[in-house]
């Protein structure tokens, strides 16, 4: 199979795991490259962009990572977390039971599709979220004025800190730590989560995927959008953004760990 590796390229350990990595699957008879990053990091010339077909990438790192290698792909390659990381959990896999999965791996493996999240305004697309996009002011200790439409009717308006547009999978990350519900990752839908809402009426949503989403802004303060953390595009101080699932999903290969007993492992037992 045609394998492409990404590194966190801030930390040692990872850069030569990766390595070690690459030379067991080159022994195995994979194709192995290097996303562009990681072999600089590795004193290496980029001989991969990420335009190359691939069969699959094995991201070796956290949960941040792992998001900036989706946001990096404009079609989506099936993706193996290796947590290299905290609690890690967009990555199934530990890294001294990796290689052994990677070796027993063979063509049409199972997937699983994540739902992504599509960000518009006037038209124009300004990202796809794996986790969540967030609404900010851009001026700290500065409330805005939200106004959440659903299939065109004002379902819910609020003062907050922010909010948190949410997938499901996004909802054990920041939307979990904002008070928000952990979700299954199959359900499909948007989670809105207001951070620090001036009102305690103002509660978490969970909206059918099928349903038009609008949030609008009607704030004399900035804004920011920022996306999984990688991406941030200044607001202004009203406006409109247009919440739709994405047409394509992020790929993951089924590793076979059941989700709740990840939630059980990783979060009630850290």
């Amino acid at each position: 199979m045609k394998i492409v590796l990404v590194s966190r390229i801030d930390d040692q350990k990872a850069l030569a795991y990766t390595r070690d990595l690459a030379d067991a699957l080159l022994v195995d008879e994979h194709q192995v490259s290097y996303e562009p990053a990681t072999a600089r990091a590795l004193d290496m010339q980029p001989a991969w962009s990420w335009n190359t077909p691939s069969d699959l990438a094995v991201v070796v790192g956290g949960d941040g990572t792992i998001l900036h290698t989706v946001q990096q792909m404009e079609k989506q390659v099936p993706i193996l977390g290796i947590n290299w990381g905290e609690v890690g959990f967009l990555a199934d896999l530990e890294p001294e039971e990796a290689r052994g999965f990677i070796k027993a791996i063979r063509p049409g493996f199972a997937i699983e599709p994540r739902m992504r999240i599509s960000l518009a305004r006037d038209g124009e697309t300004l990202g796809q979220a794996l986790n969540e996009a967030l609404i900010v002011t851009s001026r700290p200790a500065k409330m805005l004025r939200f106004v959440v439409v659903v299939d065109g009717i004002a379902a819910e308006r609020f003062r907050a800190d922010g909010l948190l547009l949410s997938t499901p999978t996004g909802s054990t990350a920041y939307a979990m730590s904002a008070g928000g519900p952990i979700v299954d990752p199959r359900i499909e839908g948007f989670l809105l989560v207001p951070l620090a809402p001036y009102m305690l009426s103002s509660r978490p949503h969970l909206i059918s995927n099928d349903r038009t989403v609008e949030v609008r802004l009607e704030s004399a303060k900035p804004a920011t959008l920022v996306i999984d953390g990688q991406k941030s595009i200044e607001l202004g101080k009203e406006g409109s953004i247009q919440v739709s699932r994405a047409s394509r999903p992020a790929l993951f290969v089924d590793a076979r760990k059941n989700f709740f007993r990840k939630v059980d492992h990783k979060l009630r037992r850290l």
